[in-house]
């Protein structure tokens, strides 16, 4: 999503909001914008949000993770997409690699700056991100 997309996108699900109330997917899609505009505490307030109001909706769960990871807190990163797979069956490899990605940065303690990786977030059919090294 470019950024004059996720701002169209942001006022397009604020309109929602207005017009359906504060529901789980309202949440998420706002959250995702934010996202998307690198605006990633308010996205992390959204998610959480979201899957206070739909715990059982992995969307949400995985792209909360993606804000997570984002941030350096990759140990609860690790949690929520493990949460999030578990809500999906299994059945998304995009959460599945955000889940190994997530698990493998958490479990490497050891920097090495030759090994630094740039992480970017590419956008998933339904609002979903998935983290990919460059490379």
């Amino acid at each position: 999503m470019q950024a004059g997309e996720a701002e169209l996108a942001l006022e397009a699900y604020t309109r929602a909001a207005g017009r359906d109330g504060l529901t789980g997917e309202v949440l998420s899609s706002l959250g995702s914008a934010n996202l998307a505009l690198g605006r990633l505490g308010q996205a992390e307030t959204l998610l959480r949000r979201a899957v206070e109001v739909e715990p059982t909706w992995p969307e949400a769960w995985n792209n909360l993770g993606v804000v997570l990871m984002e941030r350096g807190q990759t140990s609860e990163a690790a949690e929520i997409f493990r949460r999030a797979y578990a809500l999906d069956n299994g059945e998304s490899d995009a959460i599945r690699d955000n889940l190994r990605l997530a698990l493998a940065k958490r479990d490497d303690t050891g920097y090495d700056p030759a090994q630094n990786q740039d992480y970017r977030l590419v956008r998933r059919g339904s609002g979903s991100f998935l983290i990919r090294r460059e490379g």
